[in-house]
């Protein structure tokens, strides 16, 4: 619709709208000119794994060595990578719905069996322990967590982070958690499951990357921390299917990692202020519930009020909202939450209000 003129406001992109900061370029740049083209090791260089080690401990109290980290084409492959290495056919793996649309597939590419544990707006989408511990049966190898959370932006307190812990302990389970948003909260903390005790250490593959903390999706640099064994074995299956990521990427990640706070610091607070405009301004729309989101960059309201009709479910309506209003959102049914829409606020405060206003402006005109 934009390559025909039309103007249309997007609230459905999954990445910052800031440009990569200067020194990660500028390190790039640097490796390409000096001819850093070449393989590197497959689980990433020496000196990226070192960067990687540095960030761990300084940010999340986590201590590991270099052999325990496997640097990958961005934190999706790194995700994948650790699924193929624990899973068996038919082994089960806890998803806590709304969820990335990823996760299920990928545990099914896997082999296994995604098995969903659905949490509520009302409770802040923050998983229930003792449906939980409900769901988990012979079969269940792993529980994986998102947090802070795409598509709802929950961030999980740390009580039950502990509580699923102790449940993976409980059951023998390994707990992968990705954090690729952990950077982008907003008056709280995100907890790392490993840091909580060494046991929980023992059992657990961290997942990050580069992509939303700096601005670098399209850099593709991600990465696995897990026990030795498990991230050798991560390790050989990259070997076999994509081998290194891109050299010079690498040394724009390095760079990335080394960052001061502050760099990262400006585009979190600017987030901030968006995450409480485009909130404020949901919550003037009668009918739509919206829960206020603790973490990564996006709104997830609750639009049930709005369907019925000839407006039968959340794509319905995402639909007329992009014909009539001009405004492209994603369908919560996506991701496993029906009757609710992401809105993406990595986009800027212009954009935001008008985007608003033609949402509330179309959704008048459907009011039951």
């Amino acid at each position: 619709m934009k390559a025909q003129g039309i103007d249309v406001l997007s609230f459905a992109a999954g990445e910052p709208d800031f440009n990569t900061p200067e020194p990660i370029c500028r390190a790039a740049t640097e490796a390409l000119q000096a001819g850093f083209t070449k393989y590197t090791a497959s689980s990433g260089t020496p000196e990226l794994k070192e960067a990687i080690c540095a960030k761990l401990l300084r940010e999340n109290g986590l201590r590991y060595e270099p052999a325990q980290i496997v640097a990958s084409c961005g934190a999706k492959h790194s995700l994948y990578n650790a699924l193929m290495v624990l899973l068996d056919p038919g082994d089960e793996v806890l998803l806590f719905a709304p969820y990335w649309m990823t996760y299920a597939e990928q545990i099914a590419l896997a082999g296994g069996v995604p098995v969903v544990v659905r949490t509520s707006g009302d409770e802040g989408f923050v998983p229930d322990l003792e449906a939980v511990a409900a769901a988990i049966t012979p079969r269940t190898r792993a529980i994986l967590l998102n947090s802070p959370s795409n598509p709802t932006g929950a961030v999980f307190p740390r009580r039950v982070v502990e509580g699923l812990a102790e449940l993976a302990l409980r059951h023998d389970l390994w707990i992968v958690s990705d954090e690729i948003y952990e950077r982008l909260v907003y008056g709280v903390r995100a907890v790392s499951p490993a840091s909580l005790s060494q046991e929980v250490y023992d059992r657990t593959v961290t997942i990050n990357g580069c992509s939303k903390s700096y601005a670098m999706t399209g850099w593709r640099i991600g990465f696995a921390a897990a026990p030795k064994a498990v991230a050798a074995a991560m390790s050989n299956f990259q070997d076999q299917v994509t081998s290194n990521p891109t050299s010079f990427a690498q040394k724009g990640a390095v760079a990335a990692f080394s960052l001061p706070e502050e760099a990262v610091e400006t585009m979190r607070a600017e987030f901030e202020a968006r995450r409480d405009l485009i909130v404020g301004l949901l919550r003037q729309i009668p009918g739509l519930k919206v829960p206020k989101p603790d973490g990564a960059f996006y709104a997830f309201p609750d639009v049930t009020a709005y369907l019925g009709g000839r407006i039968p479910n959340d794509a319905a309506l995402c639909e007329l909202l992009l014909e009539e209003a001009r405004v492209a959102t994603v369908p919560g049914s996506v991701f496993e939450g029906p009757g609710h829409l992401r809105l993406s606020y990595a986009t800027g405060r212009k954009d935001i209000e008008e985007g608003v206003a033609r949402i509330a402006e179309a959704l008048a005109k459907i009011a039951p």
